[in-house]
């Protein structure tokens, strides 16, 4: 069990630093995806208008710090268990 821990932990702290630092263009990229995909929903219900902005850049940069606390809170868990 400490092993999966430590490997989710860790994953999921990487993946959250990436995104609340904007890492690569990470968050921008995340929100230009979810502005393509409600283009694209949009489209396929026959909605020929523009999409609205549902979450900006700086809300996928909150949810990466969320994100990468509780992958740290994961990883110390980890630890913990391998400690005792």
């Amino acid at each position: 069990m400490a092993f999966f821990l430590l490997t989710l932990g860790t994953v999921s702290f990487v993946a959250g630093i990436a995104l609340a630092f904007n890492i690569c263009g990470a968050a921008a990229a995340a929100a230009r995806y979810a502005a393509a995909n409600a283009e694209l929903a949009m489209h396929a219900r026959g909605d020929l208008s523009t999409p609205k902005r549902v979450m900006s850049k700086q809300v996928y940069r909150y949810l990466g710090a969320v994100t990468a606390l509780a992958g740290l809170v994961l990883t110390l868990g980890g630890l913990l268990e391998l400690a005792f």
